[in-house]
C-alpha cells in the first residue's frame, strides 16, 4: 500500500488547537490511517478488495480482541503547549517518543498556566488526589489566582534576574513553577495513543490534562476516523469486569441462578459500575 493521504487530516497539519489559558496542540506530522490499519492486518498490498463496512467490521475485531499491532503501525506527531505539571503527567506514557524544549540552552518564555474561575476548588473530600465537583465563590476564586500570579511573577523576575547576571541558565531556571508552559513534540502509535486517551480522558484523571486529551482525540479522528469509533464504542464507551462481577451480571440475569451475590464494597463498586458506566 502506498503512502496513506488523509484529506481531513491535511486540511489541519500545523493547525493550532488551544487549550487551557495559553496552550495548544497543533498535528505537524501523521504516518498512516484506518486503511494502513486494516492493509497490515490482512499483511496485504494495493488498495485492497474489502469494503468499508468489511473495513469497520474488521477494525472491530481487532480492537475487541486486542489484536494491538495493525494500530501500531499508525504514527502521530504533535507539537504542544502545555503546563510542566501536565507534561510531567503525559511524561508517565513512556511509549511516547519526544523532544522538550530546553532551559539549559534557552531562556523561558514568561507563561503560566492560571486556572479559571470555575476550575478553581477545594481538595475532595473523597478523593485525595482530585479537587471537589464544586468551584470556590468567585471572590475566593480570584484570591486564589491573583496569589498564584503573584507566585509566578515574583519567580519569573528572579529568573530573569539570575539570567542578567549571567548565571548559567540550567541554574537559573531551577525555581520556576510547575505552572510555567513548556512544549515539545511528541510522537506516538496509535496503540499506545489509545492507551493514554483512555487513561486521561477518564473523570478521574485531573482536568487539565483531560482538556489535552480530548483535543488530542479530536486530532487523531481526522486521521483514523473508523478507529476511534471504534474505540469510542469498545473502549471509551464499554466497562471490563471481573470474574466475581460477571458471575453477580449472570445471577441477576438469570444465568447463574447458584451463583454467590456480592457483597460489601465489592458491590458498591459493582453497582457504581452499572450506573455510571465508568470503568471503576
Amino acid at each position: 500500500m502506498a503512502h496513506c493521504i488523509v484529506a481531513e487530516a491535511e486540511a489541519i497539519l500545523d493547525k493550532e488547537y488551544p487549550v487551557l489559558d495559553k496552550g495548544f496542540v497543533r498535528l505537524v506530522d501523521y504516518l498512516g490511517s484506518d486503511e494502513r490499519v486494516v492493509q497490515a492486518a490482512r499483511v496485504s498490498y494495493g488498495s485492497g478488495t474489502k469494503s468499508y463496512r468489511e473495513d469497520a467490521a474488521l477494525i472491530d475485531y481487532l480492537l475487541r480482541n486486542e489484536h494491538t499491532s495493525p494500530f501500531e503501525q499508525v504514527v502521530l506527531t504533535f507539537h504542544v503547549k502545555l503546563p510542566i505539571f501536565v507534561a510531567r503527567q503525559m511524561i508517565r506514557h513512556r511509549t511516547a517518543r519526544l523532544n522538550e524544549i530546553s532551559g539549559r540552552y534557552s531562556v523561558m518564555k514568561d507563561d503560566f498556566y492560571v486556572p479559571a474561575p470555575e476550575d478553581v476548588a477545594l481538595q475532595s473530600s473523597d478523593n485525595k488526589q482530585g479537587r471537589s465537583n464544586e468551584p470556590l465563590a468567585p471572590e475566593a476564586a480570584e484570591a486564589v489566582r491573583d496569589l498564584l500570579r503573584i507566585g509566578q511573577k515574583e519567580s519569573y523576575d528572579d529568573y530573569l534576574r539570575l539570567v542578567n547576571q549571567g548565571i548559567a541558565r540550567e541554574l537559573a531556571r531551577i525555581n520556576l513553577p510547575l505552572s510555567l508552559y513548556t512544549e515539545w513534540y511528541w510522537q506516538i502509535d496509535l496503540h499506545n495513543l489509545f492507551h493514554f486517551l483512555k487513561l486521561r480522558l477518564d473523570a478521574h484523571a485531573q482536568k487539565e490534562i483531560r482538556e489535552y486529551a480530548q483535543v488530542m482525540f479530536e486530532i487523531t479522528k481526522k486521521v483514523a476516523p473508523r478507529c476511534c469509533e471504534s474505540f469510542e464504542q469498545h473502549i471509551l464507551g464499554g466497562l471490563r469486569f471481573s470474574k466475581e462481577e460477571l458471575a453477580e451480571l449472570k445471577r441477576r440475569l438469570g444465568l447463574a441462578v447458584d451463583a454467590e451475590s456480592l457483597s460489601g464494597k465489592a458491590l458498591e463498586r459493582f453497582e457504581e459500575k452499572l450506573r455510571s458506566g465508568r470503568q471503576l
